[in-house]
């Protein structure tokens, strides 16, 4: 069985760096897709980021030259550090593991960047 736990993060002010973390344990972490998915209030869940297995990347336009995606696969985590941060980036972050057609989402993680 799959679980994938974020944690990483919180209250930042505008301008300002934050970094999440999302581990995935069960076994064979570097198969599987990684991505970052965000959902502000009223609003639908979005696409963020994703690295392969391979280590290609890709950003929705919004975050493209803020954000960065990366894997430590020794660790069986993936992470997005955040900087630049912007208001509308206020969201509840989610990561997901994706392998085949299984996915498993990790419980969401609340940012919030004040003006």
């Amino acid at each position: 069985q799959v679980q994938v736990v974020v944690s990483g993060g919180g209250l930042v002010q505008a301008g300002g760096l934050l970094r999440l973390s999302c581990q995935a344990s069960g076994g064979g972490f570097s198969t599987y897709v990684m991505s970052w998915f965000r959902q502000a209030p009223g609003k639908e869940r979005e696409f963020v980021a994703t690295i392969r297995q391979s280590g290609l990347i890709a950003y929705a336009d919004f975050v493209r030259g803020r954000f960065t995606i990366s894997r430590d696969n020794g660790k069986n985590t993936v992470y997005l550090q955040m900087s630049s941060l912007k208001p509308e980036d206020t969201a509840v972050y989610y990561c997901k593991a994706q392998r085949g057609v299984s996915d498993y989402w990790g419980q969401g993680t609340q940012v919030t960047v004040s003006s």
